[in-house]
């Protein structure tokens, strides 16, 4: 079975996983990083495709579904504009200074 063949997921892995991707498209990413993301949330959530068989069923954890959205940018959003436009500015002079000295 190639990579990235969804033939041994169940339907209703298939529509959740189409149910992520659309609300990932919804907030500006890009269809290919959305649909990424929905496989991964859908994977760690349901331990990826169904297998046949007795007593293989694992319980699905949603805690991947719940922390999205959450999970970055909380210590950049305690901090003040000024503070955040300072570190931004510093940045982008770094980029800046390290692109100039690799030509």
């Amino acid at each position: 079975m190639p990579r990235g063949d969804k033939s041994a997921y169940t339907q209703k892995q298939k529509r959740q996983a189409r149910h992520i991707e659309k609300g990932y498209e919804e907030r500006g990413v890009s269809e290919k990083e959305a649909e990424r993301r929905a496989w991964a949330t859908v994977n760690a959530e349901t331990h990826g495709g169904k297998k046949s068989g007795s007593g293989r069923g694992k319980k699905k954890d949603t805690s991947p579904s719940k922390k999205g959205g959450r999970k970055g940018g909380k210590a950049s959003a305690a901090r003040p504009a000024a503070a955040r436009s300072r570190s931004a500015k510093k940045a982008a002079a770094t980029r800046k200074r390290h692109q100039r000295d690799a030509k």
